[in-house]
């Protein structure tokens, strides 16, 4: 059964979006994700930095804040750190996220952009595919996004058998998604493709080590937000 946020505000009435989406958010995807890394933290070779954030949380939901808390005192992770500890290809990773290291054609002509994008990809193209970078969104929105995405899991394991079947055509109507469509292509791609599987979501998601060239991350949050 799925709880959004705004079933929440229904039920508690005097409590706000940004309070919620702090202290719960789609407990059904939390709680599966932490208690699947806990069972199998010593079954798959996972990020060392990210499985230190899930050993962390012992098998047990927890918020936001909380994630976002841990991560800061363990530090902020190196992109090429995050790279080298994951399962990497020469290709992108469709279904999953991916990490990866990128130099825009035409940077010249973007306003900004970001060199180590966090993508979904959602449709192959001859030179490269268009994918959902999350790292366009600030924190609360881009839960709000994994939120719907996760809809689209070909499973409720949430673990690396899980997959998103989703495409433009089944998200197009999605507001917030806007702001992260981008379009990558395969000669300006300058590492191998980090694969981020379901039970990694969460700590990848909330990681702030996006990249901006040429703005800030706040500027480019505001940018995005005017584009909602």
């Amino acid at each position: 059964m799925k709880l959004r946020l705004g079933s929440l505000m229904r039920q508690s009435g005097n409590l706000q979006i940004s309070s919620v989406s702090q202290m719960i958010w789609n407990l059904r995807f939390l709680l599966k994700t932490t208690l699947t890394l806990s069972i199998n933290s010593s079954m798959a070779k996972k990020s060392k930095y990210i499985q230190s954030v899930v050993d962390a949380a012992k098998g047990r939901p927890k918020s936001t804040d909380w994630y976002r808390a841990k991560i800061k005192e363990f530090g902020e992770p190196g992109a090429m750190d995050l790279i080298r500890d994951g399962k990497r290809n020469n290709r992108p990773f469709y279904g999953r996220l991916n990490m990866f290291f990128y130099d825009p054609k035409y940077k010249k002509k973007l306003p900004y952009y970001d060199t180590f994008p966090l993508v979904l990809p959602i449709e192959r193209y001859p030179d490269g595919f268009l994918g959902i970078n999350l790292h366009y969104l600030p924190m609360k929105l881009r839960l709000q996004l994994l939120d719907r995405l996760v809809d689209y899991s070909n499973n409720t394991n949430f673990d690396e058998s899980t997959k998103l079947t989703v495409d433009y055509s089944k998200l197009k109507k999605i507001k917030i998604l806007k702001p992260t469509l981008k379009r990558y292509l395969a000669g300006q791609v300058k590492s191998q493709f980090r694969r981020i599987d379901a039970d990694e979501f969460t700590v990848a998601t909330l990681l702030p080590v996006q990249r901006f060239k040429k703005a800030s991350a706040s500027e480019v949050y505001a940018d995005s937000r005017k584009m909602i």
